[in-house]
């Protein structure tokens, strides 16, 4: 079982940045892909960034591409999403997820383990 908690949310302004950060314990992250997802009040979840465990190879949604980076620490059993030029579109709760098979990126289903959430609030 994979447990992951992430951190580094928060308040900050328009232009500004935040770096969230998904901590697995337990046991090391399943094998796959780690994603980050965000869900704003009455939107449905999407996936903003992913990162395949063994090639490193990335996806972004367009929303974000330019602005965003995932990156991971093995040794720490971490990954981070960094977030720069944050936009009044972007604050929603932000999730960190976890696939041990292969599966599309955007696919909420596919995720086997999900953090528990962190808030980002961009303000004017």
């Amino acid at each position: 079982q994979v447990q992951l908690v992430e951190s580094g949310g928060g308040l900050v302004q328009a232009g500004g940045s935040l770096r969230l950060s998904c901590t697995a314990s337990g046991r090391t992250f399943s094998g796959f892909a780690m994603a980050w997802f965000r869900q704003a009040p009455g939107k449905e979840r999407e996936c903003v960034a992913r990162m395949a465990w063994s090639s490193g190879n990335t996806v972004y949604a367009d929303s974000v591409k330019g602005r965003f980076t995932i990156s991971r620490d093995a040794a720490k059993n971490t990954v981070y999403l960094q977030m720069n030029t944050l936009k009044p579109e972007d604050p929603a709760v932000y999730y960190c997820a976890d696939a041990a098979k292969p599966t599309l990126y955007y696919n909420t289903a596919g995720y086997d383990y999900w953090g528990q959430g962190t808030q980002v609030t961009v303000s004017a």
